[in-house]
């Protein structure tokens, strides 16, 4: 069955943004979705996923490696020499809540330890997620040592593995996406602050609205071919237009004036460290090469700032409004 269409999900214009600011720009961090169940957050994914154009990649590379860019941490491209490639779909690798560690970040390759007496790597999710998406549903819910390994390959862009007496590192660089409901329980500090953007989806309390989504959906499930083919002009079209922003982006400046507006709105909601005015700065620039501008402006900042900063506030317990309003608050003040 095809994939449900970006360019079909009703509403939810927060998150699509932010999805399509993360695939312009991986360096921004990823995404994480927060928000009530059945609202789209794992469809969304898996639709921008479908989206994207096919990559290109080494032929028999378990880890998805660039043809034209050489890998040193790469244990099959590392010998050099010619290479040959070929195109593949870009991965969509979910990590699941009972995962094992061997599982997550591979192990020894057992049949061929007993079978022909070699140690051999037999990689896992990380290495399939290479250059691709890491999605994690029910992120909040992850085991305390999961979110330990994922901070360090996260940070690092290359999974270390040492076991079995096997010594391996490789490239596991993957645009990390997240999702959950904030009612389950919150996420731990350290990986929240990982996440580029953070988003806030909630159901459409419109009646109007909610008959779009659902007629959508329906349709969908009748005919899913016929469904996507009334849809491909509008996805070849925002596939186009992440082509051309990727192009785009190396070119975006981000005025004087833009960075002081950044570390101003910083300074004055007390975000701690300097990743709230690297994660604004990345994400006005995507954003501005999304809409074809050649300098990031005023209005980039403001679009862009609530998904880049709500989940990097302190909790202040003299105000009782949430960390969005907190936001919009400030930009308000800045912007009047």
């Amino acid at each position: 069955m095809p994939t449900f269409p970006f360019s079909a999900i009703v509403g939810q214009d927060e998150m699509r943004q932010a999805l399509l600011i993360a695939a312009v720009d991986p360096a921004v961090g990823g995404v994480l979705i927060f928000g009530d169940r059945g609202t789209g957050k794992s469809t969304a994914i898996r639709a921008l996923a479908a989206l994207l154009p096919p990559m290109r990649a080494v032929a028999g590379c378990p880890y998805n490696c660039d043809p034209d860019s050489p890998t040193a941490s790469c244990p099959h491209c590392a010998e050099g020499g010619p290479r040959k490639s070929h195109k593949t779909p870009v991965p969509v690798v979910d990590l699941p809540l009972g995962a094992t560690e061997d599982r997550v970040v591979g192990t020894l390759d057992l049949e061929r330890a007993l079978g022909a007496g070699v140690k051999a790597f037999e990689p896992g999710l990380l290495a399939r997620a290479n250059r691709g998406f890491l999605y994690i549903d029910e992120v909040n819910l992850l085991e305390d040592h999961l979110v330990d390994l994922l901070l360090d390959v996260a940070a690092s862009g290359v999974n270390t593995v040492e076991r079995e007496g096997l010594s391996l590192r490789h490239p596991a660089r993957f645009v990390l996406v997240g999702s959950g409901n904030p009612e389950e329980g919150e996420l731990r500090p350290q990986l929240l602050d990982r996440f580029g953007l953070a988003c806030e989806v909630v159901t459409p309390k419109d009646i109007p609205t909610r008959i779009a989504v659902v007629r959508a959906r329906d349709a969908y499930e009748r005919d899913p071919e016929g469904f996507c083919a009334a849809r491909a002009r509008d996805e070849a079209a925002i596939r186009k237009r992440l082509l051309l922003a990727r192009e785009r982006l190396p070119s975006v400046t981000v005025p004087d004036a833009a960075l002081e507006r950044a570390a101003q709105l910083c300074l004055t909601l007390g975000t701690d460290g300097l990743r709230g005015e690297l994660t604004l700065m990345r994400t006005a620039r995507a954003l501005a090469a999304l809409d074809g501008a050649g300098a990031v402006t005023d209005d980039h900042l403001r679009r862009i700032a609530p998904a880049a900063l709500r989940h990097r506030l302190r909790r202040n317990p003299l105000d009782e409004s949430g960390s969005t309003a907190r936001v919009e608050r400030a930009l308000a003040e800045m912007f009047s």
